[in-house]
């Protein structure tokens, strides 16, 4: 029971029926406004997990800038200035006599880019090397010329207009994809910077047409730029640093730290002190690849690239092509002898020699090759320690070597790199002097194909037989790598200690 004191509110009739009407005659607008509230709670919600960038909304004024003025507003407070459009007159269609219809085609941009400069370096006081990618179908259905000029910081009334032809050499032999690898050879008719005063090599670049006999288009390519002062013509004739040099093709996909720890430790012990490796990265060393070449960068054996940049331009095999070149000419006066060969390939001299007769006796050619042995990357011998196999290295345990006949295998190859102008994965045929492939019985390449890109256990047959026959494919026991290992094992223990023992597949 209520008492007469309690106030108790009982709303008018009228005003709630105003109040529902209201709102029934509002509800579109109601909804609209409570779903642009809901948007707005959740963008603020999102937004605290968004980078510290991101969340910066002061650029949403007004349009992003393109690239090309990203960079120039970064460096000036004055506007960009307007860029001029490239005045080219459309062809339109055109009704010939007899009622004839000509039709015509308007080409915007390009399939690809003329050049793609990677380096450019000396090669004496009077020619230069540029290294970079080209668009193959330019040189596959094109004539492209290339002109050298070089000029000097200071300019005099003799030396305004230093220019000669570029000569092109084209080294992977067609196997490029959508670009392919150029290198431009700038020999000019005397020396050009040796007076120490500095100067800069320009290539102007000419796509000939490029199929296209209506223009003839030509880039000016800045390659090379030398301050005053920062040429040492000595480098030329000096004795190199080092006796031998490896360089190395991109490194790419999930690589066993454990493949790459056995090659490094071989290949240093086998080398000696006078060596050098140039590893190049195309994504390959992954942190705990990382971990295995970082003793001997500490020891100076090792100079690590990362080169994941040209994976952006599609050529042959992560542009392999491009980085052994760029290798060359970075390194040809750093060293006597110049390696090519894979992280999955051990090289081997008999025990009566060494790697310094091996060269000594190759001395009289800019080039000789190597034979390979191909082993099993599965077949696994089944020893007196068959419970400890799966601790031992690949080399101790992988020892089933292919005997097949009649078959072509591949080679790899070393250069006295001074007289070499561009160069190959299995070979150099831009080179001065000669080459020889007798070298059987000397040195040899055994190549364990497959085993550095998978990280596994590689034994997955294990045998007990020195001589099989798997699927067509006879193959013989050969231990030569197996008995190489405890020397090396030994020799990593004294290089860098223990560092590396409990390195994974």
């Amino acid at each position: 029971m209520v008492k007469e004191t309690d106030q108790i509110q009982i709303p008018n009739h009228k005003d709630r029926k105003m109040f529902i009407g209201v709102v029934w005659n509002c509800a579109a607008e109601l909804k609209l406004l409570l779903s642009a509230l809901l948007f707005l709670c959740s963008l603020i919600t999102l937004f605290q997990f968004f980078p510290s960038s991101v969340r910066d909304l002061r650029g949403c004024a007004s349009f992003p800038p393109p690239s090309s003025a990203v960079q120039f507003l970064t460096t000036t407070t004055n506007p960009p200035p307007p860029i001029e459009p490239q005045q080219i007159k459309k062809l339109e269609d055109v009704v010939l006599e007899g009622g004839l219809i000509k039709r015509n085609f308007n080409g915007y941009g390009a399939a690809a880019y003329n050049f793609i400069l990677m380096s450019a370096y000396r090669g004496g006081v009077d020619t230069f090397a540029v290294i970079g990618l080209s668009s193959k179908p330019l040189h596959l259905f094109s004539k492209p010329t290339y002109l050298c000029q070089w000029v000097p910081h200071n300019v005099s009334e003799n030396q305004q207009n230093i220019t000669t032809l570029g000569y092109k050499i084209l080294p992977d032999w067609g196997y490029g994809r959508v670009y392919t690898v150029v290198i431009v050879n700038c020999t000019f008719p005397f020396p050009v910077g040796h007076d120490g005063a500095g100067g800069q090599l320009l290539v102007h670049a000419s796509t000939s047409g490029g199929g296209d006999s209506n223009y003839y288009l030509t880039d000016t390519i800045e390659a090379l730029t030398e301050t005053p002062g920062s040429l040492n013509t000595l480098q030329f004739t000096a004795p190199p640093k080092y006796d031998y040099l490896y360089c190395g093709s991109p490194l790419y996909g999930n690589l066993s730290p454990q493949r790459v720890r056995e090659w490094m430790a071989y290949h240093v012990k086998f080398f000696g002190e006078k060596s050098h490796f140039v590893i190049h990265d195309a994504g390959g060393v992954h942190p705990e690849v990382m971990d295995v070449l970082k003793p001997w960068i500490e020891k100076g054996y090792v100079t690590l690239q990362d080169i994941k940049e040209e994976e952006r331009f599609d050529g042959y095999y992560h542009n392999q092509f491009l980085i052994v070149n760029d290798c060359l000419h970075r390194y040809r006066f750093m060293t006597k002898w110049m390696f090519f060969f894979d992280v999955d390939e051990f090289l081997f001299v008999p025990k009566k020699g060494t790697i310094k007769t091996v060269t000594d006796s190759m001395s009289q050619f800019t080039q000789f090759t190597i034979e390979q042995r191909t082993m099993s990357n599965n077949l696994c011998y089944l020893d007196d320690t068959a419970g400890k196999i799966y601790r031992k290295w690949g080399m101790e345990k992988l020892v089933y070597r292919d005997t097949k006949r009649g078959i072509r295998r591949d080679r790899k190859y070393v250069i006295q790199p001074r007289n070499v102008f561009a160069t190959g994965v299995h070979m150099s045929q831009n080179i001065k002097g000669k080459s020889t492939h007798k070298t059987e019985g000397k040195i040899m390449y055994y190549h364990y194909h497959g085993t550095i890109s998978e990280r596994r256990e590689p034994c997955r047959q294990l045998v007990n037989t020195t001589n099989l026959n798997v699927e067509g494919t006879p193959y013989v026991v050969d231990t030569t790598m197996r008995e190489a290992a405890g020397n090396v094992k030994r020799f990593e223990l004294r290089m860098i200690g223990p560092v590396l023992q409990r390195t994974r597949q």
